[in-house]
């Protein structure tokens, strides 16, 4: 059977994603406080949200295809939870500057 080769950067993928929607929730809390208008944050935070979780599945998914086990065992529990907390808090962060009232 052939194993599929494992590219380093597809490792990080996640991550960066992940860091990307933590600084973009952040800059939008920030532009909702000042007064402007942070939809474009808001619309990159929720984007980069779905993508660390696309790209922990792409991980998830490749470690199926090599047959790695322990790795699955390993990884996967620990993180599950994590990312369900952090996905639910990306989407209340960005939820309350949506809903916001703001005052004129």
């Amino acid at each position: 059977m052939t194993r599929f080769k494992f590219l380093g950067e597809a490792k990080t993928m996640w991550f960066v994603f992940g860091i990307v929607a933590i600084v973009s929730a952040i800059m939008n809390i920030a532009w909702a406080l000042t007064g402007r208008n942070p939809k474009w944050f808001r619309f990159i935070s929720l984007s980069a949200t779905a993508l660390t979780l696309c790209g922990f599945y792409s991980i998830n998914a490749r470690w199926v295809i090599n047959e790695d086990w322990s790795a699955l065992m390993d990884v996967v529990p620990s993180t599950t939870t994590g990312l369900w907390r952090l996905t639910a808090l990306s989407i209340i962060i960005n939820g309350v500057t949506m809903f916001r009232k703001t005052e004129r």
